[in-house]
């Protein structure tokens, strides 16, 4: 065991409520329940053993005479002068020294310090709540109407299937209770904090509660108009394509969109795309050559 002085970084001289000030600093930063460093513990009882004998005014008397050793041990060892202890009734190495320095000990408890800084869940107190644990569950966007299980890996170890409810919106947490960290000395458990987030969807984008979508449309279905069908969240639903329909227009869907509140959901904004055949013939390209020569008009005139 290292200098007591030393090991709560005060003079040989420090008046008792600087002994206590420098050890009530310590302990809380050392606390194995506050620390996980794997050296906190050792250094956490080395400070506790300085205390024991520096916070007693009668140990840390025995221990500036040289009487007792850093860990609150009688030193055992012969003076120039003789035995130190010799001459006094029913003296010998340890009279007068109750050994071990356990908390209580010759009238001496540190629980009342500890009580101060941890709310008294020490030394047989009020057990210590457990830490709170946090995860994200990604959730597929499609699920989000409905709802849907999620298994979540957490980082304790403990794999859990979590009901994540329909209509939630991104970014809310769900709290279960004592799902989270146990707690020290019997303490409960805290609690788990699920942050959820929607999966990226290969052609849905949000915006807001509002969905959007590109539908692709043949040439004769934006020439001539017709009923379309267009994928919506919860399946296929059908749209009525205007004739003459530009690429780029966009058309709503009401009600196709995410919840906002118990009985309302967003729109789905469906923006018209134009696709051309994957095969073009000769005789396609000639309409298009005759098409441009009879009828030509100016889609860009705007941009000029």
């Amino acid at each position: 065991m290292r200098d007591p002085y030393a090991a709560l970084g005060v003079a040989k001289a420090a008046p008792p409520e600087e002994v206590k000030r420098a050890f009530r600093k310590l302990a809380k930063a050392y606390h194995p329940d506050h620390n996980k460093d794997p050296k906190a513990k050792e250094k956490f009882s080395e400070i506790n053993t300085a205390y024991e004998i520096l916070g007693d005014e009668k140990k840390r008397a025995q221990f500036d005479r040289g009487e007792i050793d850093g860990d609150g041990k009688p030193r055992g060892f012969e003076h120039a002068g003789g035995n130190p202890f010799r001459g006094r009734p029913g003296a010998g190495p340890g009279a007068g020294f109750s050994g071990g320095f356990t908390n209580g000990s010759a009238g001496f408890d540190t629980s009342d310090i500890f009580s101060e800084l941890f709310g008294g869940a020490q030394r047989g107190r009020r057990p210590v709540r457990g830490e709170d644990l946090t995860t994200v569950a990604t959730v597929p966007l499609k699920a989000v109407i409905g709802g849907t299980n999620v298994q979540l890996n957490l980082s304790n170890g403990k794999n859990l299937e979590v009901r994540i409810p329909a209509g939630i919106e991104e970014g809310k947490q769900i709290r279960l209770k004592g799902q989270g960290a146990p707690g020290p000395m019997g303490g409960e458990a805290g609690d788990l904090l699920i942050t959820v987030k929607y999966a990226a969807h290969p052609y849905f984008k949000l915006d807001g509660h509002d969905v959007r979508v590109d539908l692709p449309v043949t040439l004769y279905e934006a020439v001539l108009g017709g009923t379309v069908s267009v994928p919506t969240l919860s399946g296929s639903a059908e749209i009525t394509l205007p004739p003459h329909t530009s690429a780029g227009k966009t058309l709503r869907l009401r009600g196709k969109g995410l919840p906002h509140s118990k009985d309302k959901l967003g729109d789905l904004m469906v923006t018209i795309r134009l696709a051309l055949p994957e095969k073009v013939t000769p005789e396609f390209e000639e309409q298009m050559r005759q098409w441009k020569a009879n009828t030509p008009y100016q889609p860009r005139k705007d941009y000029e």
